[in-house]
């Protein structure tokens, strides 16, 4: 039994200076860590520019008195009439197309529209135009599209429409749009 305890307080013994050695060994790597980390701050400083000086603002007198003032009711009514020539200029454009009867095929936007095939009909050319796995014959002066689209002309090939929209600056303008023939199309 004494050999029990004996070897029992030589593992004590044992384990107490392996936790001494340890202890030892991580306070000093810790020393070193606190060490280097004081000189990286000593040593890095941000670089901070001064701000510029602000520009000193100089009031300047006002030399336009002998010019119309811009909001005198004598530039606004020149500018009402300018609106008012391009609103007519646009609406010549633009009221016969909304004056007239819609065709069903305007209902339909122009990207779910195909070109299948042509065919002259009593001397007159005819597009095949499929919507919806739907055939419809199209011939010029038909409108296609949501766009006032008018068919001006159809050939083997193609079918080119006078479209009728909108610009950046809201004025209705004229652009040409074509349907290639979808040749193998299902």
């Amino acid at each position: 039994m004494k050999t029990i305890r004996m070897q029992n307080a030589v593992n004590y013994a044992f384990l107490l200076l392996a936790g001494m050695c340890m202890v030892a060994c991580s306070s000093s790597e810790q020393e070193e860590l606190q060490q280097w980390m004081a000189e990286q701050r000593s040593t890095a400083r941000p670089k901070i520019q001064p701000l510029p000086e602000p520009t000193k603002f100089s009031p300047q007198a006002y030399t336009q008195e002998a010019a119309i003032e811009p909001f005198s009711p004598q530039k606004l009514t020149q500018a009402l009439k300018r609106e008012s020539n391009q609103a007519t200029s646009n609406a010549a454009l633009i009221a016969p197309e909304l004056s007239r009867r819609k065709e069903p095929l305007e209902a339909i936007p122009l990207d779910a529209v195909a070109m299948v095939g042509s065919l002259v009909k009593l001397g007159q050319p005819v597009a095949l135009v499929r919507v919806d796995n739907l055939l419809y014959q199209v011939r010029p002066g038909n409108y296609l599209g949501q766009n006032y689209g008018r068919i001006t002309k159809v050939s083997e090939n193609e079918l080119v429409l006078r479209e009728i929209v909108q610009d950046a600056a809201g004025e209705w303008i004229e652009r040409a749009a074509t349907l290639q023939l979808q040749e193998g199309s299902k």
